[in-house]
């Protein structure tokens, strides 16, 4: 992607003046937490879903390599569809106790 086109935190998406874009750092890659440092809080969730029930996995602090593997694993496990983006873990269906749980016995000690 060239440069000129990438979004910036402030809100500029072009400019015509070439130097702009130097003064901009390139932003660092992520790395995933440990699992037995990953804070995870598991809820239920039905805002703006048209009254569907979803679990939620918030916390996670990692690459979206990884936050997509973890949600391709839950969805996997509770045979329900879902999505991953955003730090999120959106999984179709009511999946709380048994998320915590499979989190548990994968390591991720800290989940509530």
């Amino acid at each position: 992607m060239n440069s000129k086109n990438k979004p910036r935190p402030d809100g500029l998406v072009y400019s015509t003046n070439n130097d702009y874009y130097n003064d901009y750092p390139e932003e660092p890659a992520g790395e995933t937490l440990p699992k037995e440092k990953q804070k995870l809080r598991v809820k239920l969730d039905t805002k703006q879903r048209a009254g569907k029930v979803v679990t939620l996995v918030e916390g996670f602090v990692g690459t979206v390599e990884d936050l997509e593997a973890l949600g391709k694993q839950l969805k996997t496990k509770c045979g329900a569809g879902g999505s991953a983006k955003d730090g999120l873990i959106l999984i179709q269906g009511d999946y709380k106790e048994k998320v915590v749980n499979w989190l548990k016995d994968w390591g991720y000690v800290q989940t509530k």
